[in-house]
């Protein structure tokens, strides 16, 4: 019988110590996956403030760019444009370029082919500014056609915004 009461208290305690060594366990790995959890959260999180913040800036960069070929043009049409006019569009369209230019690296594909027809529209429209600006206008190029095309602009403007509003979960397309 004393054998039996040693190998009944030897389970005991070993039963005790296992419990304690599963129920430790247990807790560092549960432990471990909510540090994984946290730090996915705040990799999403980083992501979303850093596309917030290169939307921001392109959403900017993209108006300031259309207003100032919208202003430029106005110039042209009152008598002509100086050095400062030239030097404030070409700070618009380097401030665009820059932009977009990390949008390229940050935004997805929804995002970015709407930033690619506004990118593509103002540099077709600041190509025919300066060929007008220039006296060297193509084919059908007149001061109200490359207006009319500038003005379209805003309508893909309106749209990239809305492309990145969507993916940023301030609104939906429905």
């Amino acid at each position: 019988m004393e054998i039996g009461a040693m190998v009944i208290a030897a389970v005991g305690v070993a039963g005790t110590l296992g419990a304690s060594l599963l129920t430790q366990r247990g807790a560092e790995r549960a432990k471990r996956r909510e540090i994984e959890l946290v730090r996915a959260h705040d990799a999403v999180r980083d992501h979303l403030t850093l596309r917030r913040g290169c939307y921001t800036a392109l959403n900017r960069d993209s108006r300031q760019f259309t207003t100032a070929l919208n202003r430029h043009l106005h110039v042209m049409r009152e008598g002509g444009a100086g050095d400062a006019d030239r030097e404030v569009l070409d700070a618009a369209k380097a401030a665009h370029r820059d932009t977009y230019s990390e949008a390229q690296m940050i935004a997805p594909d929804a995002v970015l082919g709407a930033a690619t027809a506004v990118n593509h529209a103002l540099n077709l429209v600041y190509g025919q500014v300066k060929r007008l600006e220039r006296g060297d206008p193509e084919e059908g190029e007149t001061m109200a056609t490359v207006s009319r095309a500038q003005q379209e602009v805003w309508g893909l403007l309106r749209e990239m915004r809305a492309a990145m509003r969507e993916d940023l979960g301030v609104s939906s397309s429905d």
